[in-house]
């Protein structure tokens, strides 16, 4: 395939139309020598089944294994790091990759135990986990969904995993955007393989799952994410990571250069347009906050949503790390210690912060209903 090139498949067979997608992008000439090193990087975030709609799922990668194998190629990794939070092992084996591991003798490699190394990452400094250098091809497994602070992640933002937790924290503190974009000029990512099976389009942490059941191919990782930009409704103008990146010469972000080809009927299904987490985020006040913290406290909203207590919240909830030593009044995470009503946790997960949220909820609604009955008094 052509560098411009996005090629979509459907169908529920996946592992059998992965291995047909690589045979018409032709990928075994893209490696060439049969002695490269290559790495396959799924996503991982968190240890939940790819049905739950956040990681990639073991069947997409077992094509790719089998075609490698099949063409040829026998020196290949697994290679992932789970976000601030979770243990990237425990993912590894909620998800299924563990049997990936024992039928197909591909070992897998745990990027939270790696060793950090500075790279010139286009003129910003990065740490990157040190083995990914010893990779002569990177074959990046994305899943396609929703973010809630960057609105999409897909082959870009994928590499993220690539990096050392402390590093991964930094990138928030950085902005997220402008790291992502610069990670990917020190990281090279030579082939795209998207889990476009089952993603949730709100949360990178799953819960709300998309049936579309496809798997897409493509070279370019920024066309790629200018292209999902289009489908989820976006410009990309407003997943500024893109742009940048396409700037830098990572790729091109412009999504009319694309050459689209659907190679079966019913593949160029439309997404839903609708968002939660645009409703959901209103209610929160975030400065330079991690995913998983994030990603955590969105769900929480949606179940208050669903109980009729969203409404009643009545003062913005503050998130991240720009918050630390900072004085307030409603806070989530570790970095709001301070504030006079916060939830602990490092992060503090979902089912945390929803028991929080009701009970700072309910105070708030008795002591309204006490100030009432006094006034009525009167």
């Amino acid at each position: 395939m052509d560098k411009n090139q996005i090629f979509i498949t459907s169908g529920t067979e996946y592992k059998r139309m992965t291995k047909e997608l690589l045979e018409k992008a032709d990928l075994q000439s893209h490696i060439g020598d049969r002695k490269k090193k290559i790495g396959i990087k799924p996503n991982l975030v968190s240890p939940s089944e790819a049905s739950w709609g956040a990681t990639t799922h073991p069947e997409v990668v077992a094509g790719i294994i089998e075609y490698l194998k099949e063409h040829g190629f026998r020196d290949m990794v697994m290679l992932e790091g789970s976000w601030v939070g979770d243990k990237t092992r425990e993912a590894f084996e909620t998800c299924g990759f563990d049997r990936l591991e024992e039928e197909y003798q591909v070992p897998f490699w745990d990027m939270q135990k790696d060793k950090g190394i500075s790279v010139d990452c286009g003129g910003m400094e990065l740490n990157v986990c040190e083995r990914v250098k010893e990779l002569d091809f990177l074959i990046n497994v994305p899943v396609l969904k929703g973010h809630c602070q960057t609105k999409i992640t897909c082959a870009l933002k994928n590499m993220k995993g690539l990096i050392p937790n402390k590093e991964k924290r930094r990138f928030h503190s950085l902005g997220l955007h402008k790291p992502i974009a610069h990670l990917n000029m020190g990281i090279q990512q030579d082939f795209i393989v998207v889990d476009n099976i089952c993603g949730d389009l709100d949360f990178e942490d799953g819960g709300n799952p998309v049936v579309m059941n496809r798997v897409m191919a493509a070279c370019d990782p920024v066309l790629v994410d200018a292209y999902v930009c289009q489908m989820m409704h976006y410009e990309v103008a407003e997943v500024p990571y893109v742009k940048l990146a396409g700037d830098l010469g990572v790729g091109c972000s412009d999504i009319s250069k694309a050459d689209v080809r659907f190679l079966e009927d019913g593949a160029d299904q439309r997404m839903p347009v609708s968002r939660k987490v645009v409703e959901l985020a209103d209610a929160v006040e975030e400065v330079e906050s991690c995913s998983a913290c994030y990603g955590y406290l969105i769900p929480a909203l949606e179940m208050l949503k669903e109980e009729g207590l969203f409404e009643k919240l009545d003062e913005k909830i503050c998130i991240g790390q720009g918050y630390r030593g900072k004085t307030g009044v409603l806070g989530v995470g570790h970095c709001t210690c301070k504030f006079q009503n916060y939830v602990e946790g490092c992060p503090p997960l979902e089912g945390d912060i929803y028991e929080f949220l009701k009970e700072y909820i309910g105070e708030r609604t008795v002591k309204k209903i006490g100030r009432a009955s006094c006034r009525e008094r009167v």
